[in-house]
């Protein structure tokens, strides 16, 4: 019985529509690998995390080092989430127990701040730095206003948070957690507007900085695009394989794409409206990294036809999308 079940997984190994074809371009950012990125809607900016270069802002439109950020000078940067706000203004970092608030004009920072009853989980910045959301181990979700000082909590989850996202006005947040539910849910009153429930751990969220779509991802075998104006299903996407565990999200600007980053150095573009999968790669890995192996931190769309990826090897790659892609 052994052969059948070991040529039935040769078969959906094969299934995988990895292509062949190298990145466009490659753009090294730290030396010896990160353990966090994030990159701007529009691709212009690239926040990458590493041990011995604290949080590095870069330039992509002229690939040069912009800053260069650490919440302690005398300390170990352990900053593992990052978010830049949807208009490039404001970058915000966090590692277990602190935030910071940094400002992309003058590189000076807005705020610093610690949190002592939970551990820091995920995090998103809203335009101009305006409001800050901070999940955490204890379930709760804090959206902060910075001119006015007000913080609320959201208890809606009963577990651990694991993913949040925020509308560029700050006004909309999308959570998800170990509780097996993704909650869209209203910043100034903390009313929930949908619930949308997975039969595991919902492990990624994510939102349309244009208001119309969510996502919602567990740790499983489900990832759903919900319609957010009217609360309804547009499409789950369509699996070829194994499971698939998504570390990066990113819809595209005009509505039809969705693009996805996994642990497991696969990087996908996707149909909206179908769920289909279009076309993936498979990010490059350090030279020294046994196994061979890389996380894919963050993908933007540079434009309609090209991607860019931030991974765990510490390199920024373009990848050229080909709509003809069956």
């Amino acid at each position: 019985m052994k052969y059948p079940v070991f040529f039935l997984l040769l078969l959906l190994s094969g299934c995988e529509k990895l292509t062949t074809s190298p990145p466009v371009e490659q753009l090294p950012h730290v030396a010896q690998g990160s353990y966090a990125a994030a990159l701007s809607d529009d691709a212009s900016y690239s926040a990458v995390s590493s041990i011995q270069d604290g949080v590095a802002l870069w330039d992509l439109q002229n690939n040069a080092l912009k800053y260069q950020w650490k919440h302690l000078d005398n300390a170990e940067n352990l900053v593992f989430s990052l978010a830049i706000s949807h208009n490039n203004s404001h970058v915000l970092t966090a590692d277990q127990n602190t935030y910071a608030l940094w400002d992309i004009a003058s590189g000076k920072n807005v705020g610093f701040w610690q949190i002592d009853a939970a551990t820091v989980r995920d995090v998103a910045v809203s335009d101009n730095g305006a409001h800050l959301l901070i999940g955490k181990s204890d379930g709760g979700v804090q959206h902060i206003t910075l001119a006015s000082g007000r913080r609320l909590e959201f208890l809606g989850h009963t577990e651990r948070i694991n993913s949040v996202a925020m509308s560029p006005n700050g006004r909309y947040a999308l959570t998800g957690g170990n509780d097996y539910k993704a909650h869209l849910w209203d910043t100034q009153s903390a009313q929930i507007i949908y619930s949308f429930s997975h039969p595991s751990r919902v492990t990624k969220v994510a939102l349309d900085p244009q208001g119309r779509y969510a996502f919602t991802a567990d740790s499983q075998d489900l990832a759903q695009i919900w319609d957010i104006q009217t609360g309804q299903l547009v499409s789950k996407l369509q699996f070829t394989a194994r499971q698939q565990v998504f570390s990066a999200v990113r819809f595209s600007s005009d509505g039809k794409y969705l693009a996805t980053g996994a642990p497991t150095r696969k990087l996908a573009l996707w149909d909206i409206q179908t769920g289909r999968e279009l076309q993936s790669w498979q990010v490059s890995v350090r030279a020294d990294s046994r196994p061979p192996s890389a996380v894919v931190h963050a993908v933007a769309f540079l434009d309609n036809n090209q991607l860019i990826s931030e991974s765990s090897s510490g390199i920024a790659e373009v990848w050229e999308i080909k709509h003809d892609s069956k």
